[in-house]
């Protein structure tokens, strides 16, 4: 009778190819589980007046919207940019937005009116700036409670923790100041004045720089952050318009840090400023009140809020021009971006 044994490499021809099968398997759940973490290719904006989140790829095309809590303003992604958190200034929440699946899944109850926050270095807790109780805020998010507060001078506003979670900066609009709060300590370590009605906040690690727009001065002032003390301040013109129409709030900076983008409220116009010298290198057009800015990650595609006009445009920034132009809703507030 003919042997029915099985070849002599049968058996090893069989285990190489389930071992590529698994290996092909766990690649794929690996895949699943990155995309699962963050949706990738989409810009968020926050429409206030629509109590809305609008969604577009990175390249300016509408997918759809978001509903969320009331007015809502501020945007960052928590760890593994799987949710967004909002800021709901109408509403008092922290709205908690699941990326995959584009819905409003949670909220944060806060204080009255909260504008901009930032997170911890780990993302579980939020540091909130609440302007009708002239606050810093600290929510752990998890459990939703809060857990302490720090005073600051009148309309707190920009927010920005620093990289070791041990310190915040907060500009106050009214204080005209900037308020370096020990988060632990639970205290203000320091108060620095900048110019009128601070709003925003960057940093600049490398170079140990932190950046505020003055809203009504028409200036940028820059912070050394080791001596704590304004070193330098940016002016603003723009030809053809009144001083008091060039309003800095938002700011983004290059990946490399090479350039910092400020916008220009009123004057419709967003500048980047060459961050080694200080001095504005380019004025781009783009929509009404050029407000909330973001950066795409590999630095070359600015989008812009224009609160007054609806709209976002998106800016070459190698060229300094303006690509395209989209409505987004009423109000737009500030842009979020994964890439």
């Amino acid at each position: 009778m003919a042997s029915t044994a099985p070849p002599p490499n049968h058996r090893p021809h069989r285990l190489r190819t389930r071992a590529s099968a698994l290996l092909a398997l766990a690649t794929l759940a690996s895949a699943l589980a990155a995309h699962a973490a963050g949706v990738p290719d989409r810009v968020y904006v926050s429409n206030e007046k629509d109590h809305k989140l609008q969604v577009f790829n990175t390249r300016g095309d509408r997918l759809g919207e978001i509903d969320i809590c009331q007015r809502p303003r501020h945007m960052m992604f928590l760890p593994g940019h799987a949710q967004i958190i909002v800021s709901c200034g109408d509403s008092d929440q922290l709205g908690i937005v699941d990326v995959a699946t584009g819905k409003l899944t949670g909220t944060v109850p806060v204080g009255e009116s909260p504008e901009i926050f930032d997170l911890s270095p780990d993302g579980k807790i939020a540091y909130v700036s609440i302007e009708d109780n002239n606050v810093l805020a600290a929510y752990d998010i998890a459990s939703k409670k809060p857990l302490f507060q720090v005073p600051t001078g009148k309309e707190p506003e920009g927010v920005l923790v620093t990289a070791d979670g041990q310190f915040a900066y907060v500009t106050s609009e009214a204080a005209d100041a900037v308020y370096l709060i020990d988060l632990a300590q639970q205290k203000v370590a320091k108060t620095i004045k900048t110019g009128k009605r601070p709003r925003r906040l960057v940093l600049r690690a490398g170079a140990n720089e932190l950046w505020v727009t003055n809203e009504l001065e028409a200036s940028v002032a820059v912070i050394d952050t080791t001596s704590q003390q304004v070193k330098h301040k940016i002016a603003f013109t723009v030809e053809g318009v009144p001083a008091t129409d060039i309003t800095p709030v938002g700011m983004a900076v290059s990946p490399d840090g090479a350039s910092v983008w400020v916008g220009l409220g009123r004057a419709n116009r967003v500048a980047r400023v060459n961050a080694a010298d200080q001095t504005v290198t380019h004025q781009v057009p783009v929509g009404r009140r050029a407000w909330g800015l973001a950066m795409h990650p590999d630095g070359k595609t600015l989008y812009v809020a224009n609160g007054l006009s609806d709209e976002l445009t998106l800016v070459d920034t190698a060229a300094a021009k303006p690509l395209r132009t989209v409505p987004t809703g009423r109000t737009p507030s500030s842009v979020l971006v994964e890439p």
